[in-house]
């Protein structure tokens, strides 16, 4: 068994507590690297202050078999590399104690677990896709396939919200409490989207279970902040220089800056995350809206215009002062209007920090991997303020350039000729509509058809489809590389 804790970093940067000594109390599904670098840290700082003894079951459903099995193989320990501009520096991760695969280790066996007592907290990290619902959040999409294999087989669930329904399911048949679902995802009212899934699915299939659920159950809010990029075998490579020469397989890197605010709605015990930077508040929505419009926004706006411009990551974006500068006018023109923050929060701080982390040039955030799911992602991060500027005869002209950008991008071409690896939960509907269409304006009206995506209020406006016609002709003729150049800002 490889011992991470052999390495030759300082004692300050491993686990100072007995791990012995943890206990699980927290199960997470979808043991990803955005939560290797959040909520576990997180709960490994507090266990680091001595007052605490919560550690973490991590499960997987589908997939992630080989990071699993790797992280079997060093005791569930992992290494976390901040990285600064200048500066970086390794930390050993301790709070995971356990670890389950459903191809492996069964189904039933995740579900013992979510049943045992000592089990106060389910999270999640699944993506937006993880949640099986309909478009635009309006309810559970009971036709996908696996809610419909979960209503047929309820005790072998193959979806995120049917094991936790069954889960809760096993605890109201034992007489046991609940436990608190927690969505970490990065969408807006993550814990009402996860509540949304999981009573849809409960009435479907009993309504005394439903109501056990709704009356039993909370489901926080939360807001989760740090740059993540993908882990790459560079990555790796210079965590192994971090350790003094040991391969960690499960290592991942990151940016300093981390944010976590939670809406404290806990049926059950929680860990003091507050102790160690977490923020507990009575309302997230504030702080998510501004998170998800001006970062998760502006990372949107330069995948696509920075992929297409030929730009691998983000930090090339900003080295770029056109679009820095865009970014930045984006963000604070067209994006803050929308937000109403607590009066303590400095939206022009908070915009210029963000510049900073964009420029961070040791992260290399791939622009094709945050323009992945763009049907998913659109809505919040653009249209909505899009819809709030309209309203408001507000000026949206950015924004407008950031869909257009999303339109050239499901094009599948950039503006150096080259086919685009498109990644998305629609794209075969996509690749029709850009089939079935001419280039130009009526590429963009058929895309505009997407309901799912642009609802029916957008297409019918005839502003916002000028402008985004406008911003797609001119990149289709000038290029996004020169259309940023040319704006007036």
């Amino acid at each position: 068994m490889l011992n991470l804790l052999n390495t030759s970093l300082s004692i300050e940067h491993k686990p100072l507590y007995d791990r012995e000594k943890t206990i699980a109390r927290i199960v997470h599904i979808g043991f990803g690297a955005f939560h290797r670098a959040h909520q576990a840290l997180f709960t490994d700082r507090l266990l680091n202050k001595g007052n605490s003894d919560w550690a973490i079951c991590e499960v997987n459903i589908v997939g992630g078999e080989e990071l699993i099995n790797d992280i079997r193989k060093q005791d569930h320990l992992y290494t976390v590399l901040e990285k600064g501009a200048t500066t970086k520096q390794a930390y050993i991760i301790g709070s995971v104690k356990e670890s389950l695969l459903a191809p492996t280790d069964g189904i039933e066996t995740i579900l013992e677990k979510m049943a045992d007592p000592v089990v106060e907290i389910v999270s999640l990290t699944v993506t937006e896709k993880g949640y099986c619902m309909l478009p635009g959040g309006i309810g559970l999409d009971l036709n996908n396939e696996l809610i419909k294999a979960d209503l047929v087989s309820p005790s072998k669930p193959m979806s995120a919200p049917g094991v936790i329904v069954e889960a809760l399911y096993r605890r109201m048949q034992r007489g046991l409490k609940s436990f608190t679902a927690l969505s970490c995802d990065n969408m807006p009212e993550n814990g009402l989207v996860l509540r949304k899934a999981i009573l849809d699915l409960a009435n479907a299939r009993d309504l005394e279970l439903a109501k056990w659920i709704e009356t039993n159950t909370t489901f926080p809010c939360t807001m989760v902040d740090r740059i993540v990029p993908a882990a790459t075998p560079e990555t790796l490579k210079e965590i192994q220089e971090e350790l003094g020469g040991m391969f960690d397989p499960c290592g991942i890197a990151c940016e300093p800056f981390i944010q976590w605010v939670i809406e404290d709605n806990f049926v059950t015990a929680r860990p003091n995350w507050n102790e160690v930077g977490a923020q507990f508040v009575d309302n997230v929505v504030p702080y998510e809206e501004m998170k998800l419009r001006m970062l998760n926004g502006s990372h949107s706006f330069l995948a696509y215009l920075g992929y297409l411009a030929g730009y691998e990551y983000i930090n090339d974006c900003m080295n770029d002062e056109n679009y820095k500068k865009a970014t930045l006018s984006l963000m604070m023109q067209q994006q803050v209007p929308t937000l109403n923050v607590p009066s303590h929060v400095n939206l022009q701080q908070y915009a210029e920090k963000l510049i900073e982390r964009f420029s961070n040039p040791s992260l290399k955030h791939r622009t094709w991997q945050i323009a992945m799911d763009g049907t998913q992602k659109l809505p919040q991060r653009m249209l909505d303020s899009i819809r709030w500027l309209i309203q408001h005869n507000s000026d949206f002209s950015l924004l407008a350039l950031g869909v257009a950008g999303w339109m050239r991008y499901v094009g599948g071409v950039d503006d150096h000729r080259q086919t685009i690896d498109i990644r998305d939960p629609m794209v075969d509907e996509l690749k029709q509509l850009v089939v079935s269409s001419n280039d130009g304006v009526e590429r963009v009206n058929t895309l505009l058809s997407l309901e799912a995506v642009f609802g029916t209020d957008l297409p019918n406006n005839s502003l916002f489809k000028e402008k985004v016609t406008k911003h797609y002709l001119s990149l289709m003729e000038k290029g996004a590389k020169q259309t940023i150049k040319d704006l007036s800002l």
